[in-house]
C-alpha cells in the first residue's frame, strides 16, 4: 500500500511539474523566460526566445509532365479521295521558373481508298520563356526546330525551325489570347512523276500561322477555349489552311490532367476534322 502510495505521490508532481511548464509558442523557451511571444515556428530562437534565424522551406523549381494521347483526322480535298489519320502521340515538358523545355512526336496510319502509310511524324523540340509585364498580362517568347523524322517522297529531310510569340490577358475568368509563328522551311524543292505521266514540282516556302481566341476558367480545376486558326501552307501555290477549334483542359488532382481538342476546317485545304485526347502526368 505505501508503494502505491508513493507511486501516486511521484507521478503526481512529476504532471504538476509538466503542466506548470508552458511553452505557447513551441520555440523552446518557457513563456515565463520568453521576452519575444508568438515566434514563427520555423525561426531558430536565442535563450531569450528571440529570433536569430529565419529557415524559409526549399522551393523546388524544377518541374515535368508527360503526355500521351490519340488523334483522329478525316480530310476530304476536292482532288483527293477521303482520307483517315490516326496518330499515337507523346509530349513531354521541362519547366524551371519562367523557362521551359518541349519534346513532342506522333506515330501516325493513313487509310484512303488507294492509299494507306504509316510511319513517324516530324519531331518537335523547343523551348520558351515567359514575361509578366503586368499582373494579368503574360507574354511567352519560343524557338523551335522540326527534325524530319516524317519520311515521303516530297525530299522534305531538312531540319526546320520557328520563332513564336504568345500572349494572353486575364480579365478574372476570362482569358483572351493570340499567337503569332513564323516557320523557316528548309526543305528542297522536288519534282514528282506519277503513273499517268504526270510531273508536279513542289516548291516550299516559309510560312506565317496566326490564332486569336477566348478562354474561360470554368471552374478552378477546368478550363475552356475557342479559336480562329490560319496556317499557310509550306508549299507555293497554295492557299491557307482555317480552321475554328476549341480546347478544354481538365485537372483530375495536382498531377493528373487530361485535354480534349477539335477543329473544325473552313478552307478547301484544312482538314475537316482534327480531334486529340491527352492524359497528362504533372510533377
Amino acid at each position: 500500500m505505501k508503494n502505491i502510495l508513493k507511486i501516486c505521490l511521484i507521478s503526481s508532481l512529476v504532471l504538476s511539474s509538466l503542466m506548470a511548464y508552458t511553452d505557447s509558442d513551441l520555440d523552446g523557451v518557457e513563456d515565463t523566460q520568453d521576452q519575444c511571444p508568438n515566434t514563427p515556428f520555423t525561426d531558430l530562437v536565442d535563450a531569450k526566445g528571440c529570433s536569430i534565424k529565419k529557415l524559409t522551406p526549399k522551393v523546388n523549381y524544377h518541374h515535368f509532365d508527360v503526355m500521351i494521347g490519340a488523334e483522329y483526322i478525316t480530310s476530304n480535298y476536292v482532288s483527293a479521295p477521303v482520307t483517315d489519320t490516326y496518330d499515337a502521340t507523346f509530349q513531354a515538358d521541362y519547366y524551371y521558373k519562367n523557362f521551359s523545355l518541349q519534346l513532342s512526336t506522333s506515330y501516325y496510319t493513313t487509310d484512303s481508298d488507294d492509299y494507306s502509310a504509316n510511319g513517324m511524324n516530324d519531331t518537335y523540340v523547343g523551348m520558351s520563356y515567359s514575361l509578366h509585364p503586368l499582373k494579368n498580362l503574360n507574354i511567352q517568347l519560343g524557338l523551335g526546330a522540326l527534325l524530319p523524322t516524317y519520311k515521303v517522297d516530297l525530299n522534305n529531310n531538312n531540319t526546320d525551325y520557328s520563332v513564336a510569340t504568345y500572349i494572353s490577358y486575364t480579365i478574372k475568368k476570362l482569358n483572351l489570347f493570340g499567337s503569332y509563328t513564323y516557320t523557316m522551311i528548309n526543305d528542297d524543292d522536288t519534282t514528282i512523276t506519277y503513273s499517268d505521266g504526270y510531273s508536279y514540282t513542289y516548291q516550299y516556302k516559309n510560312t506565317n500561322a496566326y490564332s486569336l481566341g477566348l478562354g474561360i476558367y470554368a471552374t478552378n480545376n477546368l478550363y475552356l477555349s475557342t479559336s480562329y486558326n490560319d496556317t499557310e501552307s509550306i508549299y507555293k501555290n497554295v492557299d491557307s489552311a482555317r480552321t475554328a477549334s476549341i480546347y478544354g483542359s481538365y485537372y483530375i488532382n495536382k498531377n493528373w490532367f487530361t485535354t480534349l481538342y477539335y477543329a473544325y476546317g473552313l478552307s478547301d485545304t484544312a482538314s475537316d476534322h482534327d480531334i486529340s485526347l491527352k492524359v497528362g502526368y504533372y510533377f
